[in-house]
């Protein structure tokens, strides 16, 4: 069996000098592992949170992702900073499969391993590009939840990584494996709404916060590790009724509504929602030439794109913005309305979320349904299956999979866009070619972000 170790040492050596092209991109056998108990994939977990375990649950009734991938491979480490959340993770995992893994706090020790050849990212959003990259460049597949990355620049570095190492990346849009998403995207193919007008994505309004105190971080948790890339911040928390963590915090699954790790509802449901617009309007190699917030509500004030507050979130509540692309097709992103899409043509109009598919196009169906093969092409002509199954099936084939890296990265340039707009409070115009902000150095200066001293992506 061919051995799955490539440096990130190894890679630069085996580049072609100028090009930044990879030689070498093989795939072992173990891609095909699931198929054959003999040679299953061997997966390492970085971040065990709701999103990974059995805790936690969609709309659509599925259970957090970790207990899905046993079936296609043998995880053999988790990692994470939460002591008490990674000794949690071991005990599931060998509930899950017999097998106890390793457990591990610092996520380098994975990333430097010969014997693991999937990594699967379930940290808060501003590690995901961090680890991703590293780990391709340490000859791993990934699978990382969504959202892909913090910042735009992020994006463009995942996508050049991809290209240079031919890894295989999945990111955890699972809507782009639903038939009733997948079926509205054909449906809009066919011309069954006649040309795309508009798209409006309803994503639900973003929670408050009390002032939170400052206090010492528990002694199971690394604050500092936690923290990572971004800027240091003191550690706030309060205790109270409060969504699944029954707290008000910076971290754990309250850290969606802190700017410094992530986008609020812009990145949170935005992520899904806008994916699929952009998929369906066919825009998964550009973006919009100008967003403009017509409203929007931030919790807290701000001064040059930045919180003046720092112990409440700090995410947009309340959002009305509007993406205009070359072409003049609109995109919407409201925080009111029925939580999905709406797609409004000249033909028709049709809406999709999670627990419906509706719109006087979708009923004609039940006369003129769609041509044979027309949902499998809109799932890059393969087979219909669940995420993850398409993720591993994806590595046997050596193909990227139905959430590549590059058209998510163009569906989140535009949430990440919606989120400078609103921090500014600003029309901003971009250059989708260029991927650049025109004529607003403050605006281009939200696209990247430095990282932390020690905390830098490792690309050696």
């Amino acid at each position: 069996m061919q051995s799955r170790s490539f440096t990130r040492r190894q890679f630069l050596k085996s580049s072609t000098l100028g090009t930044g092209i990879a030689i070498w991109t093989g795939h072992s056998r173990r891609a095909i592992g699931f198929e054959s108990a003999n040679e299953r994939p061997r997966i390492a977990v970085i971040g065990t949170g709701s999103r990974w375990d059995h805790r936690a649950t969609g709309l659509d009734g599925t259970y957090g992702s970790g207990k899905e991938f046993p079936k296609y491979g043998d995880i053999v480490a988790v990692c994470d900073v939460d002591a008490d959340r990674r000794d949690r993770a071991a005990g599931l995992v060998k509930d899950w499969s017999g097998s106890v893994p390793d457990v591990i706090a610092d996520y380098r020790a994975i990333i430097d391993r010969d014997d693991v050849d999937v990594v699967h990212i379930s940290t808060p959003d501003h590690w995901h590009a961090k680890i991703a990259i590293e780990a391709m460049l340490s000859g791993k597949d990934v699978y990382c939840e969504k959202p892909m990355t913090l910042t735009i620049d992020e994006g463009r570095q995942m996508c050049d990584v991809v290209r240079q190492t031919g890894r295989i990346v999945q990111i955890g849009t699972q809507q782009r494996s639903d038939t009733k998403f997948l079926k509205a995207i054909a449906m809009i193919r066919d011309g069954r709404i006649g040309t795309v007008l508009r798209v409006t994505c309803s994503l639900g309004a973003g929670p408050t916060s009390p002032e939170l105190p400052a206090v010492d971080p528990p002694q199971h948790f690394d604050w500092n590790q936690w923290q990572g890339p971004v800027a240091e911040a003191p550690y706030y928390y309060l205790a109270g009724p409060n969504g699944e963590t029954q707290s008000w915090s910076r971290t754990h699954y309250e850290f969606r509504w802190w700017y410094e790790y992530s986008g609020g509802k812009l990145t949170d449901w935005g992520t899904h929602h806008v994916d699929i617009a952009t998929l369906a309007m066919g825009k998964t190699d550009t973006g919009p030439v100008t967003i403009e917030p017509i409203m929007v509500k931030h919790p807290v004030p701000f001064e040059n794109g930045y919180p003046t507050i720092n112990n409440q979130y700090n995410t947009a509540t309340e959002f009305h913005i509007k993406a205009t692309y070359a072409d003049g097709m609109e995109l919407v992103i409201r925080h009111d309305g029925d939580n999905g899409i709406m797609f409004e043509g000249t033909e028709g109009r049709i809406f999709i979320n999670r627990g419906r598919l509706s719109g006087k196009p979708v009923e004609d169906l039940e006369t003129n349904p769609l041509p044979d093969g027309a949902i499998e092409a809109v799932y890059k002509g393969r087979k219909v299956t669940d995420h993850f199954r398409n993720f591993f099936d994806s590595l046997a084939d050596g193909v990227q999979p139905i959430s590549d890296v590059f058209s998510h990265h163009r569906a989140l340039s535009t949430c990440h866009l919606a989120g400078i707009a609103a921090r500014l409070g600003s029309t901003i115009q971009w250059d989708p070619e260029a991927e650049t902000i025109i004529n607003n150095k403050l605006a281009q200066s939200l696209v990247s972000r430095d990282k932390r001293h020690g905390f830098e992506i490792q690309r050696t």
